[in-house]
């Protein structure tokens, strides 16, 4: 009787450590993959900011009005500029902070709305 008793024991213990050998095997690659997610740096968001243009400097700066207050941006060398850029113009500007900085990554001129012909009177 104490034999089988020790012999139950012992396969009792051997299968507690196989199971949480495997156990921890299989979260290893999950572990592995929130480990990477973890490191991996987080890229900015994408911001967008719409106004009249203030003060515009091709290629460096621009300067918007946005409801009220002005914000001033810092154009990057590969930014997209689509439209006439003019004091006045109406714009939609994308942009990422950088530190202190807001970098403008595209700027899109919003058309010029055409005013509405008046119909003649009819007599």
């Amino acid at each position: 009787m104490k034999k089988v008793l020790i012999v139950m024991v012992a396969l009792l213990a051997m299968v507690a450590f196989v199971s949480g050998a495997i156990a921890q095997k299989a979260d290893a690659p999950a572990a592995k993959a929130d480990k990477a997610k973890a490191d991996k740096p987080k890229a900015p968001k994408a911001l967008k900011a719409s106004g009249a243009v203030v003060a515009y400097e091709a290629g460096k700066t621009i300067k918007i009005k946005a409801k009220d207050k002005e914000l001033a941006f810092d154009i990057a060398a590969d930014a997209k500029v689509t439209g006439e850029v003019k004091e006045g113009a109406k714009v939609t500007v994308t942009y990422k902070k950088d530190g202190d900085k807001m970098v403008a990554s595209a700027i899109a001129v919003a058309a010029a709305k055409k005013p509405k012909a008046k119909k003649e009177e009819k007599k």
